[in-house]
């Protein structure tokens, strides 16, 4: 009935907000694994439906709904984890057509934002949320109609890196008292996501914090230099913003 409206400026407006947030509700409150099974169902036909409304324009919907998934693929039934995982091949899937088979940059993104969030919020990371991941993976080995395209690499690579970080935030809980650690793990974290400048500055961010918070000013400072750099190079090389001089000079500090 009101499809029309709700592909109105590419699906970013106000009504499919309230439509997309009424969704969510029934992830964020406690259900059956039975109602959750319908609920998937319906999240499937909308995604399929309005795929702009999570693949362009604004990523607050797609990283909502991101974390709401992850968070079902920790639930402790199985049969929930397996229509989560389901759920979210699917959403990977549609990302990828969505880009005429190029990427899933913007599900993969949101992804790992949402697992690093999951990290402090739920303690995700254990047996059943590995099971999921595996589950993914095998959606994408038995894809036959993926079997010719990048997709099941693309998904491949992202499960491991899931992987990396909760291995990395493992670690990081174990030498959250040895500052110099911990920034090392940070750092390795950061250059694992050199192509992927918004992670790679989330990463650099706690980096200066812990610095800062140890008094190694100078070590806090070229971490914000570097996000600096990476935030100048963004500009230019969207083409908002005449910054070359910025640049060259950030990038020379960063040398210095």
């Amino acid at each position: 009935t009101f499809q029309r409206q709700l592909q109105q400026s590419d699906c970013q407006n106000v009504l499919m907000k309230k439509v997309f947030d009424t969704h969510m509700l029934f992830l964020q409150i406690n259900q059956s694994a039975a109602a959750l099974k319908h609920v998937f169902a319906a999240l499937r036909l909308f995604v399929g439906k309005f795929p702009s409304a999570f693949f362009q324009g604004q990523a607050d919907l797609c990283g909502s709904l991101c974390y709401e998934i992850l968070k079902c693929c920790n639930h402790r039934s199985r049969s929930t984890q397996t229509e989560a995982s389901a759920l979210l091949y699917f959403f990977m899937r549609k990302n990828f057509e969505f880009n005429k088979q190029k990427s899933i940059v913007r599900s993969h993104l949101q992804l790992i934002k949402a697992v690093s969030q999951l990290i402090a919020d739920a303690g995700i990371g254990g047996s059943r949320f590995q099971h999921s991941l595996a589950i993914i993976n095998n959606f994408a080995n038995g894809d036959k109609q993926m079997k010719n395209v990048n997709f099941p690499a693309e998904v491949k690579d992202l499960t491991k890196r899931i992987r990396t970080v909760l291995m990395a935030t493992a670690q990081m809980k174990e030498h959250e008292k040895d500052p110099e650690m911990l920034v090392d793990l940070q750092y390795s974290l950061a250059n694992s996501y050199a192509s992927t400048p918004e992670l790679r500055r989330t990463w650099l961010e706690s980096m200066a914090k812990i610095h800062a918070r140890n008094g190694d000013l100078s070590e806090a400072a070229m971490c914000y230099i570097h996000i600096a750099a990476l935030i100048a190079e963004y500009l230019k090389r969207k083409g908002k913003v005449n910054i070359c001089k910025t640049n060259y000079l950030s990038i020379n500090i960063i040398a210095e």
